[in-house]
């Protein structure tokens, strides 16, 4: 049977562990079991359990206080990452051989690793020799995308981890109970952006004509291509996290031959699983 794996990432801040925490618990209480493994190196503090931590591996303080090194925060951890990579054989020991194990991956937030090093890339191809069903979260913080500049910024970076990684991806927007009524009214149409009227948003932002032809064009090619949507995330809403849940979900196929139930009162207009569910989305 396959293994599942969400690979929770964004930037730091963008709160990867508050996701991971609220999933722990909103799995547990509809009587789910989710393991989440830490591979940030840098990592201070966790309130939920861990299945493996990176940290009994190799931790950045460790890297960055050997003499031999004389490693900086950045450079202690990417060395780290590129050590756990050498090491995969600890990750597999640490998983174990269950079948139909759901596992969340809480990742760095450095964006080389997403860019341009070989790191993520290569966990991904050995989680799938494993048998995992590997789905990218990409998680960008609401507060910050709630300017069209800053949200085409939020958009390439998140296109960056797919190109790079090659898997399902779902982008979220994190951190939304903690916008304005206002700014929650603004961010919807970034949401599923119609990348020509961001264009005309940060028209009186660009003053130079180089920079916004480059824009024009970044922007045409992610509209054409339909190529980044977001989800809002709220961790205090229930609903909110079921929904982005039933996304990844589908997008790796789990419980495919399992009883859909949506938790809303009317119970009678419900598809049964989670194809007919998305499914019915598309065709609304």
């Amino acid at each position: 049977m396959p293994r599942f794996a969400q690979l929770v990432m964004g930037p730091a801040g963008s709160g990867k562990s508050t996701y991971c925490s609220t999933m722990v618990q909103h799995c547990a209480a509809i009587n789910r079991s989710v393991q989440v493994v830490n591979l940030d190196p840098a990592a201070e503090y966790f309130n939920y359990p861990l299945m493996a931590d990176i940290r009994e591996l190799i931790e950045v303080d460790d890297v960055m206080e050997d003499d031999s090194l004389r490693f900086g925060p950045n450079g202690g951890l990417v060395f780290c990452m590129e050590y756990f990579a050498k090491n995969f054989d600890w990750l597999e020991d640490s998983l174990g051989h269950v079948e139909d194990d759901y596992i969340l991956f809480d990742c760095p937030g450095q964006i080389e690793l997403y860019t341009h090093l070989p790191v993520m890339k290569q966990l991904v191809e050995q989680l799938q020799q494993w048998e995992f069903r590997v789905c990218g979260v990409f998680l960008v913080d609401s507060q910050f995308m709630v300017e069209s500049f800053k949200f085409i910024s939020g958009v390439l970076a998140a296109l960056s981890a797919m190109i790079l990684l090659e898997i399902p991806q779902i982008n979220i927007m994190t951190k939304m109970d903690l916008l304005s009524k206002k700014a929650k009214k603004e961010i919807e149409k970034y949401l599923d952006p119609d990348m020509y009227s961001v264009i005309e948003d940060s028209a009186n932002i660009l003053k130079s004509t180089v920079f916004k032809k480059l824009t024009k064009a970044i922007c045409g090619l992610i509209d054409d291509y339909s190529m980044v949507r977001f989800l809002p995330y709220d961790h205090s809403d229930e609903e909110s996290i079921n929904i982005v849940l039933q996304h990844i979900d589908f997008a790796i196929q789990y419980g495919e031959d399992l009883e859909f139930k949506e938790p809303k009162e009317n119970e009678e207009d419900k598809p049964a699983t989670l194809d007919e569910y998305f499914q019915d989305q598309v065709d609304e």
